[in-house]
């Protein structure tokens, strides 16, 4: 079994969003602005290859979309999924599986490419994989959302064939205890949690019994491990609040590791509990996670 981050490419959000109530003058150290006030961000994504099955977790923003778009968003670096699978050794062909943890551009826009003015899918062989109550939601937008959702990205899909859900309950449990099954995968399991946008799903990947858990947006970073940091995008953030207290002590109890989709400097890192709250403990790679289970 392979665990690899696939990295896409940076771009850039502003920095008071991103960061919430939390004042500029806190935040400006941990990751510094730029003379419009905007912050670089990663587009990590993750792939996970069990032999038989290679799943893509997110795809990124993806390069379809027009000049003025990116005038908003910066997207910058190197990096795109495509090479990023090639350097690995992978081809498109080769994903049996993609995992989509929400369908705001930034995570899901890599799914679906434009070819002779086409909309098609960019991994003809897998299956993408959604939530009724999630995808419902994106497809039907609310006014603060509509412009995340962004229907290029995410009706091809369907119109693809390719799409598929997984069953997840209404959240009226606490919804960090939720392990919900993943049928194609024997190491994932989906954390279902709604304060950032309604059922966004955080992939759990276990090995011999220790944790990495993909953060998505509910931590999008290392830098908001610290309970105030919640962006001002997540529509319920009291909701964001708890699921952060509920999941970071489980967290600490057992050792999990945590893979931060935008963190530009810490791809992952465990956390402990200190005297000024839970704060990042031990960071590294991918390799020091797995090196942690030998």
């Amino acid at each position: 079994m392979k665990v690899i981050s696939i990295e896409t490419g940076n771009f850039k959000l502003d920095g008071g969003a991103m960061f919430g109530v939390v004042p500029k003058s806190m935040w400006q150290s941990l990751n510094p602005a730029d003379e419009n006030n905007m912050c670089s961000w990663a587009l990590r994504c993750l792939l996970v290859d069990e032999g038989d099955r290679k799943i893509l977790i997110d795809t990124g923003m993806g390069n379809k979309q027009d000049a003025r778009f990116f005038s908003h968003y910066y997207l910058h670096g190197t990096d795109t999924l495509q090479t990023s699978l090639a350097a690995h050794g992978y081809t498109p062909d080769d994903i049996t599986d993609v995992i989509l943890t929400h369908l705001h551009f930034d995570h899901c826009g890599g799914s679906i490419i434009r070819k002779d003015d086409q909309l098609i899918t960019a991994f003809p062989k897998a299956t993408y994989w959604s939530n009724p109550l999630h995808w419902e939601w994106a497809i039907q937008p609310n006014e603060r959302e509509k412009a995340s959702f962004l229907k290029e990205n995410i009706l091809p899909i369907k119109e693809s064939g390719q799409l598929d859900f997984i069953d997840v309950p209404e959240p009226d449990m606490h919804p960090t205890h939720y392990l919900a099954n993943v049928p194609f995968s024997r190491h994932i399991s989906l954390r279902i949690v709604h304060g950032h946008t309604r059922a966004m799903m955080l992939p759990q990947i276990s090995i011999e019994g220790r944790n990495l858990v993909y953060m998505a947006d509910l931590i999008p970073s290392a830098n908001h491990i610290g309970l105030p940091y919640i962006m001002s995008y997540d529509l319920f953030p009291y909701t964001t609040l708890q699921e952060k207290k509920v999941f970071l002590r489980e967290a600490i109890e057992n050792d999990y590791w945590l893979f931060f989709e935008h963190d530009i400097h810490t791809m992952c890192c465990n956390v402990q509990q200190t005297e000024k709250g839970i704060r990042k403990n031990k960071q590294g790679t991918i390799e020091d996670w797995l090196q942690s289970i030998g």
